[in-house]
């Protein structure tokens, strides 16, 4: 009974257009135009050489694409068990009409003459977008993006802060942050000045959010201008040289400052929170970092408690981590659980994730879903995987257990899925909760 529900669900659920509040795409080329650009997802190449593919035969230097290919196709059949191969699979049926069991050494070229093929049509970006019934994608910007030459409407600028607020010390980042702010940087206010301009000029180009990862070490702090400042001089002096003390002191007042920006120009701020970095240095890229449990949000609980104007999207990676965010959730009004993010991606962890937001968080909280893909293609698979999973818990725990029609269930669906979204990162200029 719960399963012929949950079909009927899915299929009204995958009728609704909605927003992809999350995603790394590049608006001048949003879609793949080979299989390389497919299976270089870092999915593919960190699972390949988890099951025992060299890093060289991935990324070595001189590698070719077509070898690339061919060495990631070769060990995809260790993967045949896990989600991002269903993921691949159903790209290459439905959006490529492959029509193979597997993607295999014997065949993947004619996948790839396909996907070269359709990718190179006009209007194929649009096309895939129509298919995922995605009406706009959030970008991930860095802060001196120009935020020229696309659509602003459909691919949707978003503040990605990172360098700024843990790297500011690296080479000509301080130099970027005059030119495209138009602030002469020279000290402490003129830095802060910089960062309010930026993100002045992201909101008049669209913008509706800014972002940032978060490692588990990190604690949110307001600093004093006096030591913010003596930090600042610090690092302008000896860059990537200058004292522990002083880069955590910096990143600490600019994360402030970027809460200060969102509260001011009333846009949410999404956290990310819990991975370290390189923790597995012989990795492929993008395919060396781990969360880490080591962390409570009670650590943010000031951050929350200062900004009650500015909503919080928090992203998460651990069980023990969801619990607590659901309990955040729960009073503050400002937080929202977000998406499931990277390793908690899967479907057995979504409905983990889910089952304890979505009986205890108030239904317009609940931000269900982002892509957090590279290119269009993979909203395809990504969101109809979060949709299978949502309407199996609407039918379990609340048209069978609860005595729910399937229209009242649906409405819950389509809260988490299209309209918290919308809400949430569509009402710049109103506050996020009262004070």
């Amino acid at each position: 009974m719960a399963t012929e529900i949950a079909a009927r669900l899915e299929a009204e659920l995958a009728r609704a257009a909605f927003v992809d509040p999350h995603s790394h795409i590049d608006p001048h080329a949003p879609a793949a135009r080979s299989l390389s650009d497919i299976l270089g997802y870092h999915y593919y190449t960190e699972l390949v050489h988890s099951a025992g593919v060299p890093r060289n035969s991935i990324e070595g230097a001189g590698l070719s694409a077509e070898a690339r290919v061919a060495n990631i196709v070769a060990g995809l059949g260790a993967l045949t068990n896990t989600i991002q191969y269903a993921w691949l699979m159903e790209i290459a049926r439905d959006l490529f009409g492959f029509t193979a069991d597997h993607l295999t050494s014997s065949n993947w070229h004619d996948l790839e003459r396909r996907v070269r093929e359709r990718t190179a049509t006009p209007g194929w970006a649009d096309s895939v977008l129509r298919s995922s019934r995605m009406e706009a994608v959030f970008l991930t910007n860095d802060f001196d993006d120009p935020l020229e030459g696309f659509d602003t409407a459909t691919y949707v600028p978003c503040l990605r802060v990172d360098e700024l607020v843990f790297h500011l010390g690296k080479p000509g980042v301080l130099e970027r942050l005059a030119t495209s702010s138009g602030v002469g940087v020279t000290d402490i206010a003129s830095l802060h000045a910089g960062l309010a301009a930026t993100a002045q000029r992201f909101v008049r180009r669209g913008a509706r959010a800014a972002a940032i990862s978060l490692p588990p070490d990190f604690r949110p702090q307001r600093v004093e201008p006096g030591v913010a400042g003596r930090a600042f001089e610090d690092i302008r002096r000896h860059g990537t040289q200058a004292s522990a003390e002083s880069r955590g002191v910096m990143a600490a007042d600019l994360f402030w400052t970027v809460a200060e920006c969102c509260d001011e120009q009333r846009i949410p701020f999404d956290l990310m929170i819990g991975v370290r970095r390189s923790i597995y240095s012989c990795g492929v890229y993008q395919g060396q970092d781990l969360l880490d449990g080591r962390l409570s949000l009670a650590e943010y609980a000031p951050l929350f408690n200062a900004f009650p104007r500015v909503a919080f999207p928090v992203s998460v990676l651990s069980q023990p981590l969801n619990h607590e965010l659901v309990s955040y959730a729960w009073i503050f009004p400002n937080v929202y659980p977000f998406g499931h993010w990277w390793y908690a991606n899967t479907p057995s962890s979504i409905e983990r994730d889910l089952e304890q937001r979505i009986e205890a968080v108030p239904r317009t909280k609940l931000l269900g879903y982002y892509s957090d893909m590279y290119k269009l293609e993979f909203g395809y698979p990504k969101f109809a995987m979060y949709r299978r999973v949502l309407a199996k818990v609407l039918a379990g725990r609340f048209v069978e257990e609860r005595g729910w029609s399937e229209e009242q269930a649906l409405s819950l669906g389509l809260d988490l899925l299209v309209n918290n979204t919308r809400r949430v990162f569509y009402s710049a200029g109103e506050p996020a909760a009262d004070s």
